[in-house]
């Protein structure tokens, strides 16, 4: 996949992160890990100067400037990609904005909204959040209760959305919404561009984990507004937005992820040559069972990225879900009973205290579930791959009747 200019650019980007990746940045990194709250989250200043190098190398800053497709190959991005995260930097603060909310406005936005977002991402002036997900409408999207009025020249929206990483650093929020309410399921929607500055109309609430930590927010419209022209695809046609976004965040964001499993995967099998579980053959072949599955995880990803797969997404996010909730269960393993003990350096400033592998173990039950659930992954690999039997979901007779084209 890799050309020789792609190497040259891993070479230039690894110096250029080398000198960046210093200092308050370095330590903000160092101290990064699922389970720590959100660690990107003092690396605002790195995000600005990324704007200045990075990003326009790699898409978004080409696009700010009106090109249609991104600037750096697929394969640069990639290497970009992975040269960040072996640098060791912070949590990206900027990564719905650019690898998210940006290639979607180059797929279905206008030339105005490009324009007006896309260079305030690439400078790491604005932040973004994700508005999908609702209580009873997780995987089930579809079944989105959220709301969006017209009024005149702008929308005014009511509903609940949770599980929104960034929402209280959040400048702005893409919001998944029913425009439509006379049609049902996936007709109707539409993707809005949302201000997160709207005191009295937009609440957000941390929801705390068993980490301890509150990664997460519960976000409550009351009215808020977005204005009618921050519409993207067109009102009622949100759904092929929002399903392209998805299948974006699960591309080069993937191989990026497993970078950062490596290195856990490297701390758990340190673990167990310090504690001695290495000298067990089970757990030694559960070691090297999950080394083997993420080299075929990457392999997987970069035979994909470039194929148009239907199922693509799908097949990674089992796969690197199901790893990542076993190596949790690993870390705990190697470790025996004293896995349950804490650090015991607790304080009454920060009572509940875990260390990296207690954090992962306790993060990664969720792996299966959020970023839609196995159950619905299968689905989708069986109904749009396979071309097996849609299966039977609550939905009016109607709806039930009408072809797959129209309710996509």
């Amino acid at each position: 996949m890799f050309e020789v200019e792609d190497e040259a650019f891993r070479r230039e980007a690894r110096e250029w992160l080398a000198g960046h990746v210093v200092g308050a940045f370095a330590a903000l990194g160092a101290a990064g890990g699922r389970g720590v709250r959100m660690w990107g989250w003092g690396s605002a200043g790195l995000e600005r100067e990324l704007g200045g190098w990075g990003l326009d190398r790699v898409g978004v800053g080409a696009g700010a400037r009106g090109v249609r497709e991104p600037a750096g190959s697929l394969a640069q991005q990639v290497v970009w990609a992975e040269e960040y995260a072996r640098a060791g930097a912070p949590g990206r603060v900027g990564h719905i904005g650019e690898n998210l909310l940006a290639p979607t406005l180059l797929a279905y936005g206008d030339e105005t909204q490009r324009r007006r977002f896309l260079p305030a991402v690439a400078r790491g002036e604005e932040l973004w959040c994700q508005g999908y997900s609702e209580p009873g409408a997780g995987s089930d999207l579809a079944g989105l209760r959220t709301v969006a009025v017209r009024d005149g020249d702008r929308y005014r929206i009511s509903g609940q959305k949770v599980w929104t990483s960034l929402a209280g650093e959040a400048d702005w929020c893409f919001v998944l919404a029913r425009t439509e309410p006379a049609e049902r399921r996936h007709r109707g929607l539409s993707f809005l561009l949302v201000p997160m500055d709207q005191p009295g109309r937009i609440e957000v609430r941390p929801i705390r984990q068993l980490t301890g930590t509150a990664e997460f927010n519960e976000v409550f419209f009351d009215g808020a507004v977005a204005r009618a022209d921050h519409v993207v695809g067109g009102a009622g046609r949100g759904w092929r937005v929002a399903m392209g976004l998805l299948a974006r965040e699960r591309g080069v964001s993937t191989l990026v992820q497993q970078i950062g499993f490596a290195g856990e995967l490297a701390e758990v099998v340190g673990e167990a040559a310090r504690c001695g579980a290495v000298r067990d053959p089970v757990l030694r072949e559960q070691l090297v069972a999950q080394w083997a599955a993420l080299k075929v995880m990457r392999w997987n990803a970069l035979r994909t990225l470039a194929g148009g797969d239907a199922g693509a997404p799908s097949v990674a996010k089992l796969l690197w879900g199901g790893w990542h909730r076993r190596l949790g269960e690993l870390a705990m393993a190697v470790r025996g009973a004293v896995a349950a003990v804490g650090p015991g350096d607790w304080s009454a400033e920060e009572p509940y205290r875990l260390d990296a592998l207690q954090r992962l173990f306790l993060f990664t039950r969720a792996d299966t579930i959020y970023g839609g659930s196995d159950e619905i992954q299968r689905n989708i690999i069986a109904e749009r791959v396979l071309g097996l039997p849609r299966a039977e979901r609550e939905m009016p007779g109607a709806e039930r009747e009408m072809p797959r084209a129209e309710r996509e």
